[in-house]
């Protein structure tokens, strides 16, 4: 499996959701806050052009989008980035 680096900010519920699907099927990831660092808001930002959506993860390159949670559409998107 592939390393997960997840950007998030703590009053994101769609990362809050990201972060229990992950949990429940205990999928190691590394979580960084946007706000309490502005150089991963950056890598943010230019991971989705220009926007600052959260939950963004990086599984070693390829970004996965948990904006407007669907467990269905996160699962799949993990699983074709060799996140799960």
């Amino acid at each position: 499996m592939k390393k997960i680096v997840m950007y998030t900010t703590p009053w994101c519920r769609d990362c809050k959701a990201a972060k229990k699907f992950l949990a429940e099927r205990e999928v190691a990831y590394e979580e960084i806050d946007i706000e309490q660092n502005p150089a991963a808001a950056e890598i943010v930002m230019k991971l989705n052009n220009g926007m600052r959506k959260v939950p963004t993860l990086d599984v070693e390159g390829t970004m996965v989008s948990g904006d407007g949670f669907d467990a269905a559409r996160f699962e799949k998107d993990l699983r074709d980035a060799g996140g799960m």
